[in-house]
């Protein structure tokens, strides 16, 4: 069995490795080392949670041993689709690179420029950066790439797929042509693959596993489940995750539910910290500072439960995560593998669970086409049998049904709320449930119509009144005319 001191790895960086307490390293670490430290350009493929990060790091510092940093012009480059999978990028360049005199900077939005600034004048041996914050320094005058000697791509499936392909292809020109390249990610769709034959010179391919492959280590369910009501649809998701969760008991020590909209995000996470759940959001329209607290708070164990978008499906190292819980079906296939590999990580056990309706066939039949396997039905809960407990969830959940959709009317007609009105306090709420609604006497029946005809000429009369009350009558001159119209009047001559 390989083990990392057969790697041919910088003594500094064995020593790191040793103190992280790993001795073997995984299948795609032992088979991308070796080829990254002869400076040949890498594609690595192999499912998440295997250990990719460390297959560019570790060959990274090592090369970078030797040789120093120049103002504004970096030696190495890393490229990550979401601030967090850069953001953990770098710590694990700080774990690796602690017995070394090797720099950093870090270039993400939500943070200062001035920081960053500053770091970049300094000089930095390490640039981890996401696209766009990389392209604004650099038109911003204050980067030059053309010192790159390593450039790594992070995720790269996901980099493409979320619209960086320009970028990506700019910054690639920035770069000399005599740089080293790696690219690993989860999965290499055909386009993808075109894309690298771009940028990669006849790269060393390394593929550990099937790919868009789901780790054996993880136990999958289904639960499908057809609403009540379109209307109500939501809600009953909604329910339907509590009951799962409650009923994984102990064993859920934590977990990651997955929405596909930011909104839901929130009100997903609104509801469960209602009924009782410790859990907090982080999407992309969080303040950095939030994300980066939450997922802190993820890590140390003060947050049980962190619901999240697919921000949080790529490349993020959790490794205890026990559950995920899929709130919706995602919509690309590929997500799903990356979501569910947040849990089952080195080594672990984990389960994911997933939850469907009707209108999420085509998404299902496109996920089980792309890891050829059918997911494990299982059980729904019973939550529809209780109109009671429904509509007691109702009432203490973040959101209501009506208020999902903009523009919802409630059941009675317009909301009587104006706008600017503040809210209605809960115990004015309990009294206007409470009480009865005014019944409206319904007006008698109005006789048959007459026909088209003589109702048309019933309008060259003139127009009643809406609303159905009783209309006046228009009622002309008749043979009456006043008598101002039947005299006649001389024309007088002007002299």
């Amino acid at each position: 069995m390989t083990k990392f001191t057969d790697l041919a790895l910088d003594p500094k960086v064995l020593k790191a490795v040793a103190d992280a307490g790993y001795e073997t390293p995984t299948p795609i670490q032992a088979q991308a080392i070796p080829p990254a430290l002869e400076g040949r350009d890498v594609l690595g493929i192999a499912q998440t949670g295997t250990g990719k990060t460390a297959s560019f790091t570790l060959p990274m510092i090592t090369m970078l041993g030797k040789g120093r940093a120049r103002a504004r012009m970096p030696r190495s480059l890393v490229l990550a689709p979401t601030r967090e999978l850069a953001a953990q990028v770098a710590e694990n360049f700080d774990i690796y690179a602690k017995h070394t005199k090797l720099t950093k900077a870090l270039l993400i939005g939500g943070v200062s420029f001035a920081e960053q600034d500053k770091l970049i004048d300094r000089g930095v041996d390490v640039l981890i950066a996401t696209p766009g914050r990389l392209l604004d320094h650099f038109e911003r005058g204050k980067l030059l790439l053309t010192g790159v000697q390593i450039m790594v791509v992070d995720e790269a499936d996901r980099m493409l797929d979320m619209g960086f392909i320009p970028d990506i292809e700019r910054i690639f020109q920035l770069t000399p042509f005599t740089r080293q390249t790696l690219f690993f990610s989860a999965t290499m769709a055909p386009e993808i693959e075109r894309i690298t034959n771009a940028f990669l010179h006849n790269p060393v391919r390394v593929e550990v596993a099937r790919q868009s492959t789901t780790s054996e280590t993880i136990e999958q369910r289904l639960i499908a489940f057809t609403p009540s009501r379109r209307d109500r649809s939501f809600a009953e998701k909604r329910a339907v995750l509590r009951e799962l969760i409650r009923a994984e008991g102990a064993a859920c020590t934590n977990a990651i539910v997955f929405c596909n909209r930011k909104m839901d995000v929130d009100v997903v996470a609104k509801s469960l910290k209602q009924h009782g759940f410790n859990a907090a959001p982080i999407h992309g329209d969080l303040d950095q500072s939030v994300r980066t607290r939450t997922l802190d708070g993820f890590r140390d164990g003060t947050i049980q439960f962190l619901i999240a978008s697919d921000v949080a499906a790529r490349g993020l190292d959790i490794p205890a995560v026990s559950h995920v819980f899929n709130f919706d079906v995602p919509s690309h296939a590929e997500d799903y593998v990356h979501r569910i590999g947040r849990t089952g990580r080195a080594g672990r056990e984990g389960r994911a669970i997933t939850i469907a309706t009707p209108a999420d066939d085509k998404y299902l039949s496109a996920i089980e086409s792309l890891i050829k396997a059918e997911i494990p039905r299982g059980e729904v809960p019973e939550f529809e049998a209780s109109p009671e407990r429904r509509k007691r969830d109702d009432r203490n959940d973040g959101r209501k049904d009506g208020e999902r959709e903009k523009g919802k009317r409630s059941r009675g007609g317009r909301s009587r709320r104006k706008d600017g009105e503040a809210p209605e306090s809960g115990e004015e709420q309990q009294v206007q449930a409470a009480a009865p609604e005014p019944q409206e006497e319904r007006p008698a029946r109005e006789p048959r119509r007459a026909p088209r005809e003589d109702r048309r000429e019933e309008r060259k009369g003139g127009r009643g009144r809406r609303g159905g009350r009783d209309e006046e009558v228009v009622v002309g001159m008749g043979d009456h005319v006043p008598e101002f119209l039947t005299r006649s009047f001389a024309k007088v001559k002007s002299e």
